[in-house]
């Protein structure tokens, strides 16, 4: 791989791969939810929205056909830490590709009336998510574990910041961040380096750069005690979520909880892109012996994602018909305890560690994974941190994990939240939720 930085300073990291004539472009912006004042809430994943809208040399009906014609696919998406576009075609496509980036970064037009029908799908998309009972349990859960983080906050945003954001709201957001020196431009797979450069240059050298920016610096109060809350909403079943302040991905203690979230729920990897695609191996997994094991859940995961900032280590569970969340929390408290006494086996952890050299290797099995992970990683840290990942994993000991359990899952880092569902059509559909701070102790807390 070779990476430069243009005199703008947009940075280029070019890695060729010859396994097929493909070729995936991915641009990064090192903008998410976590940048966003309140009053904003959203507004990173609006953008996101409207750059797909057309811009001053490419028609909004021809943006999506651009790259069709040569039969590849375009994605894009918004995160916490980062926004990022993406083509993968036929190599012939490069242009194309540069083309379509340099004009999303400098060229958007944001027309008011595309900015008003962005708002009604933008919000249709929030009440959607909210109508699922597990992303709206996730939604509150975080929002609880933080109180001053912007992290606490959803991508989508808050309904009443939608509602009242207006075209200038989300066009001078575009232009402070949308800027060369906050970009970051992955191409892998069948090009020459040199001229995959040379064609950089020529479509993206002539932006100017902006201003600096200033970014927020809130830095998460340590939480005291252990936190729950309840959502009563009509549905059909019960779920439970347990999250745990966990540290960013430049932390010592972030491999070995990668390594512990696989002996407890199985082994994920670690592509926000792709690795939630395909289910983990879970037969010896602690956590789906106690539960779905026993009859008490219908699956269990866990979650624990690389970010710039600390975020969160989630464990999902979704009961049973008939079985109680008190006894679904019961059992899952129980083994997490457990652990966090006790640590894990030699056997535990040369399988977790087996498991995850595995997944690693499907986190790269295209050009459109390698490019997604070199631009995720460069965004949130840096390129390096991607490297060194199978070399963290395979250093790690029963004694690293042990610490980070000890200090991850002490009961005062932890936040609990149940969805306990209404029958359906015996209430108004609206949503109860009851937040309560429990067992505020002296105990220490992680982060």
């Amino acid at each position: 791989m070779r990476a430069t930085t243009l005199d703008n300073g947009l940075k280029v990291l070019v890695q060729e791969e010859h396994t097929a004539p493909l070729a995936s472009v991915w641009c990064w912006y090192k903008v998410g939810s976590k940048d966003e004042r309140p009053g904003l809430t959203g507004v990173s994943h609006w953008v996101e929205h409207m750059n797909f809208k057309g811009t001053t040399n490419i028609p909004r009906d021809q943006v999506k056909g651009i790259i069709e014609q040569y039969g590849g696919s375009w994605n894009g998406y918004t995160w916490i830490d980062q926004t990022t576009y993406l083509e993968t075609a036929t190599r012939d496509a490069l242009d194309r590709m540069l083309f379509i980036e340099s004009e999303r970064m400098a060229n958007c037009l944001y027309h008011p009336d595309d900015c008003e029908s962005e708002r009604t799908v933008i919000i249709s998309e929030l009440q959607g998510g909210e109508n699922d009972p597990d992303q709206l349990l996730d939604q509150e859960v975080t929002a609880t574990a933080f109180k001053a983080h912007p992290y606490q906050h959803p991508t989508i945003g808050w309904l009443p910041d939608l509602k009242a954001m207006t075209r200038d709201d989300l066009y001078g957001y575009y232009r402070r961040y949308y800027v060369p020196n906050n970009a970051t431009l992955v191409i892998v797979g069948d090009v020459d380096t040199d001229e995959a450069l040379r064609r950089v240059e020529h479509y993206f050298g002539g932006i100017q750069p902006g201003r600096d920016l200033e970014r927020l610096r809130t830095v998460e109060p340590d939480q005291t005690g252990e936190r729950h809350l309840t959502i009563r909403k009509e549905g059909t079943t019960a779920y439970l979520k347990v999250a745990f302040h966990a540290p960013s991905a430049t932390d010592d203690r972030f491999v070995p909880i990668v390594i512990l979230d696989a002996v407890l729920a199985g082994a994920k990897g670690l592509n926000l892109w792709s690795s939630f695609r395909t289910a983990p191996p879970q037969r010896s997994a602690r956590l789906y012996r106690a539960l779905v094991e026993r009859g008490l859940a219908s699956s269990v995961s866990g979650s624990i994602v690389p970010t710039q900032q600390p975020f969160l280590y989630t464990v999902s569970v979704t009961a049973t018909d008939g079985t109680s969340l008190t006894s679904v929390e019961a059992a899952t408290l129980e083994e997490l305890d457990r652990v966090r006494q006790d640590g894990i086996t030699d056997t535990e952890l040369a399988k977790a560690k087996a498991q995850l050299k595995a997944r690693l290797v499907f986190d790269n099995d295209s050009v459109t994974n390698i490019a997604h992970q070199l631009g995720y990683f460069e965004t949130i840290a840096s390129v390096d941190v991607f490297t060194a990942l199978p070399s963290r994993i395979a250093a790690v000991t029963c004694e690293a994990v042990a610490d980070a359990a000890r200090s991850l899952l002490a009961p005062s880092n932890r936040t609990v939240g149940w969805f306990e569902p209404l029958p359906i059509g015996n209430g108004s559909g609206k949503s109860e939720v009851g937040s309560t701070k429990s067992e505020v102790r002296s105990l220490k807390s992680e982060v």
